[in-house]
C-alpha cells in the first residue's frame, strides 16, 4: 500500500493544467463499443480507473491504439462477448464502479450485456436500479446471480422506444440508458434525466457518431433510435473536481497559482461557490487565477444567518467538491453548516482533520458545522489514510497547508482519481514524496 509524505506549511507558485475528466471518459469509452467504426479519443487522463476501464475493453476484443500521450483510437468490429462471461470479467469489471456503463452500449447493439457487482469508492451506497430498470422498460430481460453476484441484461429481439420516469437524475444511469435508446427502435422519451456537462458531451458525441438526441443539457431527453452509428472523434472536458481541489489548495496554502484552460462555461457554480467562502476567483480568458490571500472570510445570507453549502443533482453544486470546501473553510473568517444529501459516508474522514486541530461538529452522517481559525492556528501535521478519491485529495490538502511532516496511506484511492498528482505538485513547489 503505497504512502505520500508531505512536508506541509509551504507557499506554491505556478501553472498547472487540469486533466481530462475521469467522469466524462468513463462514459465515453464505454460508446466506444456502440459502432464497429473506428473512435478516437483526446485528452483521455492518465488515471488508474480509466486504465482499467480501457483495459476492460480491450480484453473484450476492442482493438485499442495509443496515439500519443492521452489520445487512443478505439475499434469495437470484432468483440469477443463470451469474456463478458468469464471469471477474469466477474474479477475486472467488480473492481471498477464505471464498468457499469458498458452494459447499455453493449445490449443496444449485440441484445446482451452482463456485469459484476461493481466497486470503487466506500461513500454509501450507490443503486443500480435505476440503469435496470430503463433496460426492462425499453424491452430487455433482467437476470440476478445472487451467489455470484452477477447482473445480466438481454434483449434478442432489439430494444423499443418507450417513454420513462427515472427514479433518480442518475448520471451513469442515465449515460447508460441513452447508450442503450441511440439504436432501439422508435421513440424513448427520458424525463428526470441528469443534464451534467459530462452528460451533455456524451450526447453531442453520440450525435456526431449519428445518433438522434434532442433537449441535450435539459432533464428531458428524446431520442429518435438509428439502424447505426459510425466512427467519430471527441475531446474530453477538463475534470472540474481537479480545478475545485486547485482552488482549494491555492487558499489553504496562501498561494498564487493559475489553473489553465477550465473551460469556464462548464464550471456550473463551482466558482460562484467558493467566492462565498470569500476565495478570490479571476477569469483570465479561459483560465482561473487564485491570488495569494491571507485571510477569507465566509459570506454569510443576507439575513444574518450561516451559509448552507450543500448539493445537489446538476445545475446545483457537485457532491465531488463538498470535502474540498470543508477543508478550506477549516481556515476561513467565519463558520458554514455543510449538507451532504446524495451520500451518506462522505464526512466521515472529518474525524482525521478534527485530529489535525479543525474545529468542526459532526452533526451526523450528513452535515457538518465548521468553525473556521482564520490562520490563527495552522492544522496540524499527522498520519491518515484515505477513504476515498474525494476525501483522500481533502486531506492531502490539509496536509500541504499543515506545518510539519504529515503521512497519507492507501493512496491508491488518490491515484484513481488524479494524475500524477505528486509530480504535478512538486512542479509548483509542494514538498510531497510517494514512498511504497
Amino acid at each position: 500500500m503505497g504512502s505520500f509524505r508531505i512536508e506541509g506549511g509551504n507557499r506554491l507558485q505556478g501553472e498547472i493544467i487540469p486533466q481530462g475528466a475521469k467522469n466524462e471518459a468513463l462514459q465515453i469509452l464505454c460508446a466506444v463499443l456502440l459502432t464497429d467504426e473506428e473512435v478516437v479519443i483526446h485528452n483521455v487522463p492518465d488515471i488508474r480507473d480509466v486504465n482499467k476501464l480501457i483495459e476492460i475493453l480491450g480484453n473484450l476484443g476492442v482493438k485499442v491504439n495509443k496515439l500519443e500521450k492521452g489520445s487512443y483510437s478505439f475499434k469495437s468490429d470484432q468483440l469477443d462477448l463470451d469474456y463478458l462471461e468469464s471469471e477474469k470479467f466477474k474479477e475486472e469489471g467488480s473492481s471498477l464502479r464505471g464498468s457499469i456503463m458498458i452494459v447499455g452500449p453493449l445490449l443496444s447493439r449485440f441484445g446482451k450485456g452482463f456485469i459484476p457487482q461493481p466497486g470503487g469508492d466506500k461513500i454509501g451506497r450507490r443503486r443500480l436500479d435505476t440503469h435496470f430498470e430503463g433496460f426492462i422498460k425499453l424491452g430487455a430481460t433482467f437476470r440476478y446471480n445472487k451467489e455470484e453476484c452477477f447482473y445480466g441484461v438481454e434483449a434478442p429481439n432489439g430494444l423499443k422506444g418507450t417513454y420513462m420516469l427515472l427514479d433518480q437524475a442518475s448520471v451513469t444511469g442515465t449515460a447508460n440508458i441513452v447508450m442503450a435508446a441511440v439504436l432501439a427502435k422508435g421513440k424513448t422519451t427520458i424525463y428526470n434525466a441528469a443534464c451534467e456537462p459530462y452528460l451533455q458531451q456524451l450526447s453531442k458525441m453520440m450525435v456526431r457518431m449519428g445518433a438522434n438526441i434532442m433537449g441535450i443539457g435539459s432533464n428531458l431527453l428524446v431520442i429518435e433510435g438509428v439502424t447505426v452509428l459510425k466512427g467519430c472523434s471527441h475531446r474530453v472536458l477538463p475534470d472540474m473536481i481537479e480545478i475545485g481541489s486547485w482552488i482549494g489548495l491555492a487558499a489553504m496554502t496562501r498561494s498564487d497559482i493559475t489553473i489553465k484552460n477550465v473551460s469556464w462555461e462548464n464550471l456550473g457554480l463551482i466558482p460562484d461557490t467558493f467566492r462565498k467562502l470569500g476565495i478570490i476567483v479571476e477569469k483570465v480568458g479561459d483560465d482561473i487565477h487564485i491570488p495569494i490571500q491571507e485571510s477569507y472570510e465566509i459570506q454569510g445570507y443576507i439575513d444574518g444567518s450561516i451559509l448552507t453549502v450543500s448539493d445537489a443533482t446538476w445545475p446545483g453544486f457537485t457532491p465531488d467538491l463538498l470535502s474540498i470546501v470543508l477543508v478550506i473553510a477549516t481556515q476561513a473568517k467565519g463558520s458554514v453548516l455543510i449538507h451532504q444529501k446524495m451520500f451518506e459516508s462522505r464526512l466521515f474522514f472529518v474525524d482525521k482533520l478534527i485530529d489535525m486541530g479543525a474545529k468542526i461538529i459532526l452533526c451526523d452522517p450528513h452535515r457538518a458545522t465548521v468553525i473556521g481559525h482564520d490562520f490563527e492556528y495552522s492544522l496540524k501535521a499527522t498520519t491518515m489514510v484515505s477513504p476515498d478519491i474525494r476525501a483522500g485529495i481533502s486531506l492531502l490538502i490539509a496536509a500541504l497547508s499543515a506545518k510539519g511532516t504529515s503521512i497519507i496511506q492507501n493512496i491508491e484511492q488518490i491515484d484513481r482519481g488524479y494524475e500524477n498528482i505528486d509530480e504535478r505538485l512538486r512542479a509548483i513547489g509542494a514538498k510531497i514524496t510517494r514512498l511504497n
